[in-house]
């Protein structure tokens, strides 16, 4: 009922920035968060941003050098990423919390295809 699209990912050198795209489709009535986890290998998913209406959250990791942008009218969400790490390699994915017709239902958990980005000299 509800499909993620991501893009934007790709390589980039340590200190570059990079601009990740997720757009939301499908019988959404209402989206109540959007947001970015993402996966090293051997470790475990971890949120990177998330933003609702009136809140956003931030990884102690990436705060003050990623920026989340959710635009609910068009369905889509951003992450601007600047000052990137090594340690910022990892799969990225879109998430969201949203309410489908018909019926109000809420689905808690949608995630996109997920994007590689690789930071590397």
């Amino acid at each position: 009922q509800v499909q993620l699209v991501e893009s934007g990912g790709g390589l980039v050198q340590p200190g570059g920035s990079l601009k990740l795209s997720c757009v939301a489709s499908g019988n959404i009535y209402m989206i109540n968060s959007m947001g970015w986890y993402r996966q090293a290998p051997g470790k475990q998913r971890e949120l990177v941003a998330s933003q609702t209406l009136t809140t956003t959250n931030y990884a102690d990791s990436v705060s003050g050098r990623f920026i989340i942008s959710l635009d609910k009218d068009k369905r889509t969400v951003d992450l601007q990423m600047n000052s990137l790490r090594p340690e910022d390699t990892a799969v990225y994915s879109c998430h969201a919390d949203v309410f489908v017709n018909p019926g109000l239902i809420r689905i808690y958990d949608t995630w996109g295809q997920g994007t590689q980005v690789t930071v590397s000299s």
